[in-house]
């Protein structure tokens, strides 16, 4: 299976598997809902984790990394994210736009590009089974 059909997959399976989410909250406006879970099945030692990520308006995360063994890719929801990853140039995606990140990236910039209205995004990531870290703030 091709990692888009996964990927598609995956997206579609979200809007089905809502029920059951754990949300976290990290006290700057930003709220965090896994969404999916699963071992992926012909790929030996891979998982797929779908996250949602809300964005109140002018909230942004810590800079961060994920999983070391995370790719991942992006789907912006609504409203507008801020995005620079590793050396890249700061973006801002609209709903309906994507982007990916590499494995052992350091995502230095995510946040809302409004200061008025909320903003979302849905993250997939397809990492080892046994990485359990999703995101670590860089200190």
């Amino acid at each position: 299976m091709k990692l888009r059909t996964i990927i598609a997959a995956s997206y579609a399976t979200l809007v089905i598997v809502s029920a059951g989410s754990v949300s976290a909250h990290d006290g700057k406006g930003q709220t965090v809902t896994k969404n999916f879970e699963e071992v992926i099945p012909n790929v030996p030692g891979k998982s797929l984790i779908a996250v949602e990520v809300d964005y109140a308006p002018d909230a942004a995360s810590p800079p961060h990394t994920h999983a070391k063994s995370a790719f991942i890719y992006a789907y912006v929801i609504k409203g507008a994210i801020e995005s620079k990853v590793n050396d890249g140039e700061t973006h801002i995606y609209r709903a309906g736009e994507s982007w990916s990140e590499p494995p052992g990236a350091i995502h230095s910039i995510s946040r809302n590009a409004s200061k008025t209205e909320p903003a979302k995004l849905i993250a997939v990531f397809v990492l080892d089974t046994n990485d359990n870290a999703l995101t670590t703030p860089i200190k």
